[in-house]
């Protein structure tokens, strides 16, 4: 059975992290990994409006050859990385064990990802494999989901669940609103792009596994009656 780990990663132990030491009040969200050419290509989406300086940080990379800026929505702008992955020791052991990135966000500091792995057994290979090559990694939590992409509290990560209802409770939802990102990351010790990501993730996370799926279940019947 397939098990899912939330993990937290010292963003000087991969070079996708290293890259945001550079550069302050950089958040990233990882959108997915496509192969392509035999090998994953990133794309992430970057909240910053310094890119050519980020772009710039990103080039001085070993492991990365090229970064192209793929499209740009909300202040937001999607980068897909050219990359060597054999010089990334953190991704190659998630490809190693045949591990799903379900999601991922970084800060200059460290960076906390949302990992499905094939079984138990794969993910103790890959915490003795961060050892080995000294990553640092801590583990949040782990659980068996009961459906695809589904666990605990409607599939909200512990995260996003405390980011959320922090959010409920100091009033960012009242009109008024009677706090702001910015004081919620200064709560959470974040940045407000940051607690806006995860609020956004968190959302639509809840959306999806609770109205979207009575609507469809509400379809399914309409047409099964007609």
């Amino acid at each position: 059975m397939s098990v899912i780990a939330e993990l937290q990663v010292a963003g000087e132990d991969f070079a996708l992290g290293r890259t945001l030491e550079a550069v302050s009040g950089v958040a990233i969200e990882l959108e997915s990994m496509v192969p392509l050419g035999g090998r994953p290509v990133p794309f992430f989406w970057v909240h910053n409006s310094r890119r050519e300086e980020f772009e710039a940080n990103l080039t001085e990379e070993e492991a990365i050859r090229d970064v192209t800026r793929v499209d740009e929505l909300d202040g937001k702008t999607l980068y897909a990385l050219d990359w060597t992955l054999e010089q990334d020791e953190l991704f190659r052991g998630i490809q190693e064990q045949d591990a799903q990135i379900l999601g991922a966000t970084g800060t200059v500091v460290d960076w906390e990802f949302e990992l499905r792995f094939p079984s138990h057994g794969a993910l103790s290979d890959f915490q003795r494999y961060c050892n080995q090559e000294q990553i640092g990694v801590t583990v949040r939590r782990i659980y068996n989901p009961t459906r695809p992409g589904t666990g605990p509290w409607f599939g909200l990560t512990p995260i996003q669940r405390e980011t959320l209802l922090l959010a409920v409770e100091k009033g960012y939802y009242d009109i008024p609103r009677g706090c702001s990102t910015i004081e919620l990351g200064d709560a959470l010790g974040i940045s407000d792009q940051a607690v806006t990501e995860r609020l956004r993730r968190a959302i639509v996370t809840l959306v999806s596994n609770t109205l979207h799926e009575d609507h469809t279940k509400e379809r399914q019947d309409e047409r099964s009656v007609g």
